[in-house]
C-alpha cells in the first residue's frame, strides 16, 4: 500500500471530528475487534466517535472493554465516514443505503471493491486488525490496553487461532507487540474462539447432526427450526464451521445457514494450502479471502444447496 494512501487517511483522520464508523453484518471477531480498535483510538484522540454494528456485539465478544458503545445505528450528523473489515459495501446493512461513499475503507479482503473514497486494503494480512495494528501508531495513535485486546481478538479469530493457511510470522510478531500491554491472550482465545453458550452448543448439534462429506467437500446444514428448537439467537452459525474445518480428509469446508427472509448465508474455508475459495464466493456475489469467503444467496435452502456444491465442485476441479 502506497505510503500517499496512508498518508492521506492520516490527514483526513487528523481533520476528522465528527466520525461514523461501521463494518459489516453477522459481525466476526476481526469486524467487532478492528472497529471497536479504531472508534476507541479516535475517541481517545478528542473525536467524536459512532462505532456502529447493524447486527449488534455477538456475545462472544461483549467481553471487550468498552464494546456496550457500539450502537446498532448511526445518529446526528458526521464529517467522516469509515468502514473497516468489509470487502462490499451492502454488507454493512440496510440502513447506510443512502449513506454515501465512505472516506475511508480499510480491509484485507481481496475481493474488496475499493468503494470509498481513500482504500486501504491489505489483502497479504491475516486481519483488518492486524492493519490497523500496523497503521494507528504511524498515524499518531496509542495502542492502549483496552485496544491491543481489541485487535487481538480481530487476529486471534480470524486465523482461526493461528491455524489459517495464511498465518505468518508477521502476524505473531503483531500479537507480541499487543500483549506488551498487558492483555491476556489466553482469555480472549478461550472467550473468541471456544467458548460457546448452551443455545449456541445445541444449535452445533443440529448442524452436526446433518454433516455430510463427499469429492473432498464437507459440509453441514442449519435451519431456520434449528436456530428455534436450540434457543440460538443469532442468524450466523455460530462458528460452527470452524468444527466442521477440522474434519480430516478434505479439502473444502462448507456451511449453509437458512435465514428468515428467502436467502442462504454460505461460509466457505479452504482446508489445504494452495485453495483459494474466494472466486466462488465472488461468483456469488460475496466476497472474502483465499482461506475464508462468504456469500448470502437469495432463495430456498433445497434449490440453493445442491447448486452451490456442484459449482465450489466444479470451480475448484475437485
Amino acid at each position: 500500500m502506497s505510503e500517499e494512501t496512508t498518508g492521506a487517511i492520516k490527514e483526513r483522520l487528523e481533520k476528522s471530528q465528527n466520525i461514523v464508523i461501521a463494518s459489516h453484518v453477522r459481525p466476526d471477531g476481526d469486524a467487532v475487534g478492528s472497529l471497536l480498535a479504531l472508534g476507541l483510538a479516535l475517541r481517545d484522540a478528542g473525536k467524536s466517535v459512532q462505532m456502529v454494528l447493524v447486527d449488534g456485539v455477538p456475545a462472544s465478544f461483549r467481553h471487550l472493554e468498552e464494546s456496550e458503545l457500539i450502537v446498532q445505528e448511526p445518529q446526528g450528523e458526521h464529517d467522516t465516514f469509515i468502514t473497516v473489515d468489509s470487502a462490499d459495501y451492502k454488507r454493512i446493512g440496510k440502513i447506510f443505503e443512502n449513506f454515501g461513499e465512505p472516506d475511508i475503507n480499510i480491509d484485507h479482503h481481496k475481493t474488496n471493491g475499493r468503494f470509498g473514497k481513500l482504500n486501504l486494503i491489505e489483502a497479504e494480512e491475516v486481519a483488518t486488525a492486524a492493519i490497523l495494528t500496523r497503521h494507528l501508531p504511524e498515524w499518531g495513535y496509542t495502542i492502549t490496553k483496552p485496544i491491543a485486546a481489541a485487535l487481538l481478538t480481530g487476529i486471534v479469530t480470524d486465523t482461526l487461532g493461528f491455524r489459517t493457511s495464511n498465518t505468518n510470522p508477521s502476524a505473531l510478531r503483531l500479537c507480541a507487540t499487543l500483549m506488551e500491554t498487558g492483555v491476556d491472550m489466553g482469555e480472549l482465545y478461550m472467550k473468541g474462539l471456544v467458548m460457546k453458550s448452551f443455545p449456541a452448543a445445541r444449535y452445533w448439534g443440529a448442524g452436526l447432526s446433518r454433516l455430510e462429506q463427499k469429492d473432498g467437500i464437507v459440509w453441514a446444514t442449519l435451519t431456520l427450526e434449528d436456530r428455534k428448537v436450540s434457543g440460538y439467537g443469532g442468524n450466523d452459525d455460530a462458528d460452527l464451521i470452524n468444527m466442521i474445518s477440522a474434519v480430516d480428509g478434505n479439502k473444502v469446508g462448507m456451511i449453509f445457514v437458512e435465514q428468515d427472509d428467502n436467502h442462504v448465508k454460505i461460509s466457505w474455508r479452504a482446508l489445504e494450502p494452495g485453495i483459494d475459495v474466494s472466486p466462488i464466493a465472488k461468483h456469488f456475489k460475496g466476497g472474502g479471502h483465499a482461506a475464508a469467503a462468504g456469500a448470502d444467496i437469495p432463495g430456498s435452502l433445497n434449490e440453493i444447496q445442491p447448486l452451490v456444491l456442484k459449482t465450489t465442485q466444479e470451480m475448484l476441479a475437485l
